[in-house]
């Protein structure tokens, strides 16, 4: 742990001392970017090697890494200081867990020890808990595991059939159950587990060694196959009462709350593999030659990395304006209470930007077998395992649709209390060289109030049950997100370094803003044509969505030529 410690005991470095108004990943300092340079150490001193040799539960490879992560502090971002970690907050951890997305499937792991294996104490723990449990997780003494899902409660997480009944002394909570797919299963130490009681779900800490407790075996998986997933059992397991997680019948808070900043923490997973997805891709592109021609050279492959280029730069900027305004929430919270209230405020944010790397990830992979060719199926090559390795991202911490879901009928609510864009999504155009960005970003805003009016017809009475209608309200919001979180950060970039030095951010943020205006004018259409049975109100709400004077429509290739092209030369992802 000393290594971190060092960087925070000579730089002072503190979230009271960062500015969180829309926070970019330009805002790190260089004392940031030495835990940074600290992490992409561990990964390729430590982790590279052992993901090399194969990574295994019989080997106890994973743990000699989770160790290695506990003493040089990797464990220990979010956790408070009097228990061994640093409390830097949710932006230094988004970057930690950036850059170890990169680490196969130790990534997975780490993210669940670190995330929902770890918060869960930090948030809702009592001081004993947190004295006897965070200073073991945060050295890598032990490894967590957090326990929800089960084989008939996977999007219906809360649909408990784990139970758990007070003995008659009323000191054990006996606990049966079991509890499916479990990361970390059979490497962890303790575990956080859900189980019914008769005031309702509730959390309970689970040692491993507690009698009754066993794990089943591994599971077969598609991917991620160096991390350990297994069903958890629970026979008669003793749980003393000061096992109690929070709140007796108020778990779920804490199952709810802790998944959306795993979200978010995913989120960052996903761009860090997305980053080394491009990288792969940009050196083979550039060595492989066809028709006596690099790769590199044809114009279609360079679309390709320009579009990974200006996903993950979209990904990004929303991530890190997140976990930036989510710090700033958070840091006046003096209660559990407060705690649930401002994560739940964040419940949209975190499901998109979960939705959205997700996706991205598994567009930009599927584009770097691609751009690999036949070599890209083959096993001896990275990109096939980061294939399928990223195909999980869509299902874990809550399908995306289910997210999806959560996020249209978060916005429903919006409406209802007539706060369809709230203070912090109001942008204002303060530079000119940005207005075109901002035109786009303006008309989409007017598409989604089209949309928002259709709800006054039949379909608003019913639009809960009309999945189908909320998959596109979702979508809309989702694309409307990461326009503006470009741009307020390109904003940002200008207003400090001027037009010349953030040329790349401009046409990214410009292909963002344009293509995102596109494809929810598609969306609108699409939904309005579905809403509005009556042909005269259809037509109407239509011709006034083509009404929509929008900027003039650019050249799309020209200005993705441009973005690579520095890319082309690092073989890195650069803006």
């Amino acid at each position: 742990m000393e290594q971190i410690q060092h960087l925070i005991s000579d730089t002072n470095l503190t979230n009271s001392s960062m500015t969180y108004s829309y926070f970019t990943p330009e805002d790190f300092t260089d004392d940031y970017e030495m835990i940074a340079k600290t992490t992409k150490q561990f990964l390729k001193l430590d982790v590279k090697p052992q993901l090399e040799k194969g990574l295994s539960i019989e080997n106890q490879n994973v743990r000699v890494l989770f160790e290695k992560a506990g003493d040089i502090g990797l464990l220990g971002i979010e956790v408070p200081e009097a228990y061994g970690g640093f409390e830097l907050g949710k932006m230094v951890a988004g970057l930690v867990a950036e850059i170890m997305g990169a680490a196969g499937s130790f990534s997975v792991s780490f993210n669940i020890h670190v995330g929902v294996g770890t918060l869960p104490y930090v948030y809702f723990g009592t001081e004993a808990q947190k004295e006897k449990y965070l200073p073991k997780l945060t050295s890598g003494e032990w490894i967590g595991a957090y326990a929800l899902t089960e084989s008939n409660a996977g999007s219906d997480a809360l649909n408990s059939k784990t139970t758990a009944v007070l003995n008659k002394e009323g000191t054990d909570w006996i606990l049966n159950g079991e509890k499916q797919w479990i990361t970390n299963a059979h490497l962890a130490d303790c575990y956080v587990v859900f189980g019914k009681i008769a005031e309702g779900m509730t959390a309970f800490i689970v040692e491993r060694t507690f009698e009754g407790v066993s794990v089943g075996p591994e599971e077969k998986k598609m991917g991620i196959n160096g991390s350990s997933t297994a069903t958890l059992i629970l026979e008669d397991v003793k749980i003393p009462v000061g096992n109690v997680l929070g709140e007796i019948g108020k778990g779920h808070h804490i199952a709810l709350n802790i998944l959306n900043m795993a979200r978010l923490k995913l989120a960052f997973a996903n761009i860090g593999t997305a980053k080394h997805a491009l990288h792969l891709s940009v050196a083979y592109a550039k060595e492989r030659k066809q028709f006596s021609k690099a790769l590199i050279g044809f114009t279609m492959i360079q679309e390709k990395v320009a579009n990974m280029a200006v996903r993950i730069f979209g990904a990004e900027s929303a991530a890190y304006r997140t976990a930036g305004e989510m710090d700033e929430a958070l840091q006046s919270v003096d209660s559990v209470e407060e705690l649930v209230r401002i994560v739940a405020d964040f419940m949209i944010d975190c499901a998109i930007n979960k939705v959205n790397s997700s996706e991205a990830l598994d567009y930009i992979v599927d584009e770097a077998v691609q751009i690999h060719g036949g070599y890209g199926y083959m096993q001896e090559y990275e990109v096939e395992n980061l294939y399928r390795d990223a195909r999980i991202n869509r299902i874990f911490e809550g399908t995306n649709e289910i997210n999806r879901l959560a996020i249209a009928k978060g916005l429903l609510k919006k409406i209802e209390k007539g706060q369809l864009w709230s203070a912090k999504n109001e942008v204002d155009n303060r530079t000119h060289a940005l207005t075109r960005h901002y035109g786009y970003l303006v008309k989409a805003k007017q598409l989604i109030g089209i949309v928002v009016k259709a709800l006054a017809g039949p379909l608003g009475e019913s639009i809960e049950e009309e999945q189908e209608y909320l998959g596109l309200l979702a979508s809309m919001n989702e694309r409307l997100f990461i326009m503006e979180s470009a741009l307020l950060r390109t904003e940002k970039a200008l207003i400090k370094n001027g037009e010349s030095e953030e040329k790349k951010k401009m046409l990214m943020s410009d292909v963002i803003c344009e293509e995102g205006y596109r494809s929810i004018q598609t969306a609108a259409i699409s939904f309005v044509s579905s809403a509005l049975p009556d042909e005269d109100s259809r037509g109407l709400m239509l011709m006034e969505i083509q009404a929509i004077s929008a900027p003039l429509y650019s050249n799309m290739f020209i200005k993705k030529r441009e973005i690579i092209q520095g890319i082309i030369e690092s073989a890195r992802y650069s803006v």
